[in-house]
């Protein structure tokens, strides 16, 4: 066999494999015909990126394979209460192609591939659904307020909580970009209709988040509907509004105790129009502020038992946005070490260029620096001087407990 025949074979094989790789579907006369009036010279670059980038691929499917293998591994090893160590991580940042650039100008002489089929995504329910479904099937129109009496009601719930301004609000700059509204849902386009997620508010709560913490809290947020609803001052029409409330997230509870207790069930979940439908409470007025809270307050406790009492802002942050237990790990002395890859499945790694080519400790000093920027912006402005009313409010309800019976709109920063 000829020198000249054995690198055409091996270009031929090349651009079959790069074919393969990007969806192209080249195959016949016609593909043969071109490659063969390829040069040697543009053959062989053929087949160095196709060296190249069948390796890489390889590489980095490997490296995804042991970094699951390993997480896999820890939660098991935390499960049974033993230490980790170094050696239960994978240290490198996943494989960076640096091989031969595609050679687009050899591949302008082949010839074009027939369309790509359309890629099929599951389409990311949006508010509009959420709001369809909550009618349909729970008979709920959330109660929607204006932007300041929602921060507002969120500051007090925090405050109440245990959460204090720079928490709340530093992590409402991280996540809304510091001028979100609390019914802005992540990567929503208004032209396209279509949303990167389900994440919805201030603390971008994900819609299984949301059926988690109706399982976990709604029987709480039914009882204090219903407390509300008996106070004085209450007029007749919003009491029975209230009551009427209560009922539906009762029956929410129900559902939502129905469904088993974990991640991967709630996503499921989350996809039915029942768990849409328990998203919408992130919108009401009156049960959406405290719901968020006390998501962020569950983040408090879970480092709290582990021995990290005082959370600065970033921290809550991490743990919100990894994950309670992944967000955690991160700040250990050891994982603060590691890529942040070993926290995050491949897709969602994928999807965040926020956690890309970080390590623990390097991804919560970003969010921290992103924190001071997005802090300035006007809304997070807003919030804070918003929060610091709440704080005089509350203060001086203790020596007037009947200021807490006043309109939120009481606080007077208007």
């Amino acid at each position: 066999m000829s020198k000249r025949l054995t690198v055409y074979i091996l270009a031929f094989c090349a651009l079959v494999a790069i074919a393969a790789a990007e969806g192209r579907a080249f195959a016949g006369t016609p593909l043969q015909d071109a490659i063969a009036k390829l040069t040697p010279e543009q053959q062989a670059a053929l087949k160095a990126y196709e060296t190249a980038h069948i390796s890489f691929q390889r590489r980095t499917d490997q490296y995804w394979r042991l970094t699951e293998l390993k997480r896999k591994r820890r939660r098991a090893k935390l499960a049974a209460g033993k230490a980790l160590t170094e050696a239960d991580y994978v240290k490198e940042q996943p494989p960076v192609y640096n091989g031969p650039p595609r050679p687009d100008e050899v591949m302008k002489l082949l010839p074009k591939p027939p369309p790509k089929p359309a890629e099929k995504r599951e389409r990311v329910a949006v508010v509009a659904d959420f709001l369809r479904f909550a009618q349909e099937v729970y008979g709920f129109v959330p109660d929607r307020v204006s932007e300041d009496d929602f921060m507002i009601a969120y500051a007090m719930e925090a405050t109440r909580l245990g959460l204090n301004k720079d928490q709340v609000v530093r992590l409402y700059a991280f996540e809304t970009g510091g001028q979100g509204t609390h019914d802005l849902q992540s990567g929503y386009n208004p032209r396209t209709g279509h949303a990167a997620s389900t994440a919805l508010g201030y603390a971008q709560l994900l819609a299984p988040n949301s059926i988690e913490q109706i399982r976990k809290e709604g029987e709480d947020f039914a009882a204090r509907l219903e407390r509300e609803a008996q106070q004085s001052g209450v007029s007749e029409s919003k009491a029975r509004a209230l009551l009427a409330k209560a009922a539906i997230v009762r029956r929410m509870v129900v559902d939502a105790r129905k469904v088993h207790d974990g991640w991967g069930a709630h996503v499921a979940y989350a996809k039915t129009p029942k768990g849409l439908a328990m998203h919408t409470l992130n919108l009401d007025g009156d049960v959406g502020p405290w719901m968020q809270v006390v998501k962020l307050k569950g983040i408090k406790e879970y480092a709290a038992k582990r021995g990290m009492e005082n959370l600065s802002a970033a921290q809550l942050e991490m743990m919100n946005l990894a994950g309670p237990g992944s967000g955690f790990e991160m700040m250990q002395p050891i994982g603060g070490k590691m890529p942040t890859s070993n926290f995050f499945e491949r897709r969602a790694y994928g999807r965040n260029p926020v956690v890309a080519g970080e390590t623990g400790a390097t991804l919560l000093a970003k969010i921290d620096k992103r924190m001071d920027v997005s802090a300035q912006r006007q809304g997070a402005q807003r919030f804070a001087v918003i929060f610091d009313g709440v704080a005089r409010r509350l203060a001086g309800a203790r020596a007037q407990p009947a200021l807490l019976t006043e309109p939120l709109s009481f606080l007077g920063i208007r």
